[in-house]
């Protein structure tokens, strides 16, 4: 056991101390269900993940939901054991396409970049219709409010542990890269990391469409109706790729700090794989229905894998470069390492290699380890200096030609408002 002021947690090895589960704000539930988080002051024995937030995920290695759990609100600390700091702050926040996951994930344990150096924080925070979907007379993008409440808890209490209040970096993949830009652009901090962000914002309309299909009347019915809507879309954009929540906002915010940002080759290559990315097989029809030109869709209909390529550069790929080139100033990567599909470079960053075997497509050798060796370093030396390591595009893995041209002077697409269909 280790203690830091009135928390106490584990030592992970003689360099390293964790504090699992503290709570920073009420159970989201009962009377507090749908509203802004309610701050809590947390202290004691602090060596378990909490519990996730309500989903029906079940991924390898994490916890699952069980109806019943509500203290979802909690967050982790690995902090340096070997000196008081003060140290770099990284808060960084999962993904999960808004609506699973968890700061449980193997692939986000801290113990890596703590000992290279950083106070390391991940956090749950509301998932889905709790967090995301559109409740009259409540607060939208609920999800978003828990994550800044969790950013102030650091703020606060982060120098227990040795953190820097004052140097903190946000950061996230996916969906948790996407929430680092809002979380960046509503609260002070000293830089971003955004790995995959997804141009993917919601018109109020779509999510008040998406509402009426669900049942909210316990946080079960709403996870079962949110599974059961997206079984149901059988056409168009929602039916190759069924996200159903998010911010709802009219576009991503613009980056004002420091910025690291990075993108995989052929990111789309990770939901053919499991399955979810159903798209149609006429490449014109399926770039139309998602409002891309036909002079983009064609500069892709050499490739094997078009849909593949064409879905990940649209979503992913081009808003993360565009938000690089927006700045001026932001460091942007692009990771190839076979298989170079999404999320397959969040545990190189993390140094998390071990059980990931999936992700990133086979057993670690010694180049893999070498290679996360580099892009965990590149990370605190961003947090701790704002520079991590480069000018130019970097990239982690071979460098592969840019399919960037055929989208000069496209307009990517303003927020989602999609039709939904209804369960039948």
């Amino acid at each position: 056991m280790t203690r830091r002021g009135r928390f106490r947690g584990r030592a992970v090895d003689a360099e390293v101390d964790a504090f699992l589960g503290i709570r920073y704000a009420e159970p989201p539930f009962g009377a507090r269900r749908f509203a802004a988080p309610v701050p809590v002051d947390d202290a004691g024995d602090r060596r378990e993940f909490g519990p996730i937030a309500p989903q029906s995920a079940r991924l390898p290695g994490a916890p699952v939901w069980r109806p019943g759990d509500e203290d979802v609100l909690t967050l982790n600390v690995w902090t340096p054991s070997t000196s008081d700091g003060p140290w770099p702050v990284l808060l960084y926040l999962h993904g999960g396409a808004y609506t699973f996951g968890s700061s449980a994930q193997p692939d986000y344990d801290g113990t890596a970049l703590a000992r290279a150096g950083l106070v390391v924080v991940t956090c749950n925070y509301r998932l889905g219709f709790e967090g995301f979907g559109h409740v009259d007379g409540h607060p939208d993008n609920r999800g978003l409010l828990d994550q800044r409440a969790a950013l102030r808890w650091v703020r606060e209490h982060i120098a227990v542990f040795g953190g820097d209040p004052d140097d903190v970096t946000v950061g996230g993949q996916s969906a948790g890269a996407g929430s680092a830009l809002f979380l960046a652009a509503s609260e002070p901090v000293r830089r971003v990391i955004a790995h995959s962000v997804p141009n993917r914002v919601c018109t109020p309309g779509f999510a008040r469409r998406v509402a009426e299909w669900i049942d909210s009347t316990t946080p079960e019915s709403a996870v079962a109706s949110a599974d059961a809507l997206v079984a149901a879309q059988r056409t168009g954009p929602l039916s190759y790729d069924p996200v159903l929540f998010g911010p709802v906002a009219d576009a991503l915010p613009a980056l004002a700090v420091d910025a690291l940002l990075c993108h995989t080759d052929v990111e789309y290559a990770l939901f053919d794989a499991v399955g979810t990315f159903r798209p149609p097989a006429d490449l014109r029809v399926f770039g139309r229905d998602w409002g891309i030109p036909d002079h983009v869709i064609a500069a892709y209909e050499h490739f094997e894998d078009a849909h593949v390529r064409l879905a990940g550069d649209f979503v992913f790929a081009e808003p993360t470069a565009r938000l690089a080139e927006a700045h001026g100033r932001a460091f942007l990567a692009r990771f190839t390492r076979p298989p170079a599909w999404h999320t397959a470079d969040v545990p190189f960053s993390f140094g998390n290699l071990a059980g990931n075997e999936f992700l990133i497509g086979g057993p670690a050798g010694d180049d893999e380890r070498a290679l996360s060796r580099r892009m965990l370093r590149a990370w605190v030396d961003f947090c701790t200096t704002g520079d991590p390591g480069w000018t130019g595009v970097h990239h982690w893995g071979e460098e592969v030609e840019s399919r960037r041209e055929a989208w000069r002077g496209v307009d990517l697409p303003a927020p989602v408002d999609h039709p939904v269909e209804p369960v039948t």
